[in-house]
């Protein structure tokens, strides 16, 4: 049904109920609209030159630009396709253009009654460099045609535009951040997926610690903020706020393992009895539910526990201690994918020969590739791909360092184990217990196991070998930091987040000694050899490297991965997280970091959280972000080598003279 003539005299689609010219009150618009995170809205498209506005049938229109291509300017798909970055930039970028696109949202809030108050917000999407005059034009020409009863907010969508409304009141433009909009979200997407399970809920960690040992694979968790050492179960439920960019969350990644922000669990759970009950959990990103099962059910056992891991044999024999600078990717079979990875990164800085184009060079139907965003984003005039490779080699490398330190190697791991027949003993019994199984003695032997590891003195010729790596920090007493680099960490199907330790206030040779034994024996705790039991990781293959940096101030740190983790289809968007000090911070829970989505392809940012601190960061620290962000996906061309759409995850730190520093590279669970 038709609801209102086309006044440009446009033919109909069949069942199309697109709106022209009328005024907008909320029938009509609940009539038109779709829903987007879990949110009613509607796009609309404002034709300048005809002076009237397009209210889109979502239903049959999903694309903007399809709309006015086809229906107002009477282009086929075909001839779209053709040039449609050309077209797009017309549309979202041209400074004087003749269509202005936007979507308007439906939201509620709480007037001081308590009665919900319905509001609109408009905004436009994340590519567009719309300026002041033309947002304060779009925003008077929506406020004039919709109902006065409904408030109308415009919503920058990205940094761009955010600077542009700075110089207008916001008498004229009312407005509502991003972080203003979502913060409060009730129900937020952390790792999509779909899974029927026991709910168990938990709140407080004294309950989850004192039920930790009986949950299993069939079990969903839910708690405030799960902690780093929960074990492998169907599924994550946060009711508190967390960043998808958490441990826990890159486990649920790297697991498959649906996960998701509940702020209203308490309310699910009285309503419908769920807290133990057997539920089916969907979270995608535009809904998340909880709905209990009438019974128990026949439940497959889950596809890791038939999952074999399979890694390389650690090569143990003479292999020196080594500053990372002289590693090579290849190397990880005797230092570890971490160190290897730091190494390969000092080759790329210094060599500036690696390609890292070839996400770019991808075909993106209807886009044959991506080099002319590319060159934009470099500010290339020449896009050529010669060009572009040397650009991007020279953009990477003036925007990072990597770290200085050195790594040692597997083989110090081996002569340190077999220099104690206690050890010796004690890791044949653990090898016993696990082939049978016998789970109810495995964790006392682990934690037997690592406390004999903590208290056997270091071999002489194992600790000459690691004071000699860092001779002067040791002399004059600087700070180092010790990291993990296991053989059994970034596989693929087992990302081991948050697994092994590392110790970031280590000072003088005695606390060097005993951090190198607390990362090795954190290769024995009880949780890192269950779950490398689960996917058939053989204790006999498992060896821990250790990498020794010196400890470099920062006023911020953080993480990025080259993704968007809570829409995998979406290969424009790196999603980069920073808080005060280090990148520990962000993932370990103990604070809610900035959260950030840089936009890759077209360009531009924007605020998805400002986290704990309630502020934003300056803009000249966001521009500096967005460097980081296109420096890391450009990475991601050389370190997912086998494929460029590979997502990496990167944890860095910016100095207080604003310069990073990338302390690891691996790859992220996908």
């Amino acid at each position: 049904m038709t609801l209102a003539v086309d006044q440009a005299g446009l033919p109909e689609a069949a069942g199309d109920r697109t709106v022209v010219g009328a005024n907008l009150s909320l029938p009509l618009f609940r009539t038109l609209s779709g829903v987007l995170a879990g949110h009613p809205y509607l796009k609309v498209v404002l034709d300048r030159s005809e002076d009237t506005w397009h209210l889109l049938d979502t239903r049959v229109h999903p694309f903007h630009v399809n709309y006015i291509a086809t229906r107002i300017l009477g282009m086929t798909l075909d001839e779209l396709d053709a040039d449609l970055d050309g077209f797009n930039a017309s549309v979202y970028m041209a400074p004087e253009r003749r269509f202005l696109l936007g979507v308007l949202s439906l939201h509620t809030d709480d007037d001081p009654d308590g009665l919900e108050r319905p509001f609109l917000v408009l905004e436009t999407t994340e590519a567009d460099t719309m300026s002041g005059a033309l947002l304060e034009e779009f925003y008077t020409y929506v406020r004039g045609r919709v109902d006065g009863r409904l408030p109308l907010l415009l919503k920058p969508a990205n940094h761009g535009q955010e600077q542009e409304l700075a110089s207008i009141g916001e008498a004229r433009v009312p407005r509502i951040l991003s972080h203003e909009l979502f913060g409060n979200r009730t129900r937020t997407c952390l790792n999509p997926g779909e899974a029927e399970g026991r709910l168990r809920y938990f709140r407080s960690t004294a309950e989850y610690a004192a039920a930790a040992a009986e949950l299993g694979w069939s079990d969903i968790v839910a708690m405030p903020c799960l902690p780093d050492d929960v074990p492998r179960v169907a599924g994550f439920v946060n009711t508190a706020p967390i960043t998808p960019l958490s441990h826990t969350n890159v486990l649920a990644s790297g697991w498959a393992i649906p996960n998701a922000i509940v702020r209203d669990l308490d309310a699910l759970v009285e309503r419908d009895g769920l807290d133990g009950a057997w539920v089916r959990y969907r979270v995608r990103e535009d809904a998340i539910t909880l709905e209990r099962l009438p019974g128990t059910p026949a439940l497959d056992r889950p596809v890791w526990h038939q999952q074999r891991i399979r890694i390389g044999a650690p090569l143990l024999e003479e292999a020196p201690v080594l500053a990372l600078h002289r590693l090579r990717r290849t190397d990880r079979d005797s230092y570890g994918t971490k160190a290897a990875n730091l190494g390969e990164l000092h080759h790329v800085l210094d060599s500036r020969t690696a390609d890292l184009t070839a996400f770019y060079a991808r075909p993106r139907p209807p886009r044959p590739h991506l080099l002319a965003h590319l060159a934009a984003r470099l500010g290339e005039t020449d896009p050529s791909p010669e060009r572009l490779r040397a650009a991007a080699a020279e953009r990477v490398a003036d925007t990072v360092r990597a770290p200085e330190g050195v790594a040692l190697p597997f083989r110090l791991h081996h002569l340190f184990l077999t220099s104690s027949p206690a050890l010796q003993q004690g890791i044949g019994k653990l090898k016993m217990a696990l082939e049978l199984e016998a789970f109810d003695v495995i964790d006392s032997l682990c934690l037997g196991l690592q406390r004999l590891i903590h208290g056997t003195p270091m071999p002489k010729e194992v600790a000459r070998m690691i004071t000699g790596a860092v001779p002067a920090a040791l002399a004059d007493g600087r700070r180092l930091v010790v990291r993990s680099s296991s053989n059994a960490e970034d596989l693929p199907g087992f990302s081991a987040a948050g697994i092994y330790d590392s110790v970031t206030t280590v000072q003088g040779e005695d606390q060097l000694m005993d951090a190198v034994r607390q990362v090795w024996a954190s290769l024995l705790s009880p949780r890192s050899v269950r779950l490398r039991h689960q996917v058939g990781i053989s204790l006999d293959d498992t060896y821990m490297g250790v990498i020794v940096q010196e400890y470099v101030p920062a006023g911020l740190g953080g993480v990025l991965v080259t993704c968007n983790p809570t829409r995998r289809e979406d290969f424009r968007n790196v999603y980069l997280n920073c808080a005060a000090d280090s990148p520990e911070r962000v993932v370990d829970g103990t604070v809610l970091p900035h959260q950030y989505l840089y936009n890759t392809v077209e360009g531009g940012g924007r605020t998805v959280d400002v986290g704990s601190s309630g502020a934003d960061l300056p803009g000249p620290t966001r521009a500096a972000l967005a460097r980081l962000a296109l420096t890391g996906r450009l990475l991601q061309s050389h370190f997912s080598a086998e494929d460029p759409d590979d997502a990496l995850d990167i944890e860095w730190l910016m100095t207080a003279e604003g310069a990073f520093r990338l302390v690891q590279i691996r790859p992220y669970a996908r």
